[in-house]
């Protein structure tokens, strides 16, 4: 099991890795959404939001404004370092039942796109 600072410091890696997307892919495939990062061994949840700009940086703390996240991901500690350390694939940890993503087929689709 991965630790909470562990965590926090793979979605920092995740928003290093979406500025490297080119701004012609991401005008191309990103709506703005807020995201929900519930990481179920540790009972924690990052929050942050997706924009044609980039990615915020996760927050341990809801939005102010309340809204629920669009797009959700329920996930273990050490799927998500994994999966930011390129040592697990996406689309398997999906089909394995590793990562629970609770989001439009719009929302999915555009994603597939990114990651």
């Amino acid at each position: 099991m991965a630790t909470v600072e562990e965590c926090r410091a793979a979605l920092d890696k995740l928003v290093e890795h979406f500025d490297e997307i080119s701004e012609e892919d991401r005008a191309r495939h990103v709506v703005e959404r807020r995201l929900a990062c519930r990481i179920s061994d540790l009972g924690v949840t990052f929050y942050g939001r997706i924009h044609r700009g980039g990615l915020d940086p996760f927050k341990e703390v809801p939005p102010e404004d309340g809204r629920p996240a669009e797009v959700k991901l329920t996930l273990k500690s050490e799927d998500l370092v994994s999966m930011v350390n390129g040592e697990l694939d996406m689309g398997r940890a999906l089909l394995g039942g590793r990562v629970k993503i609770d989001a439009s087929l719009g929302d999915l689709l555009r994603l597939r796109k990114l990651l």
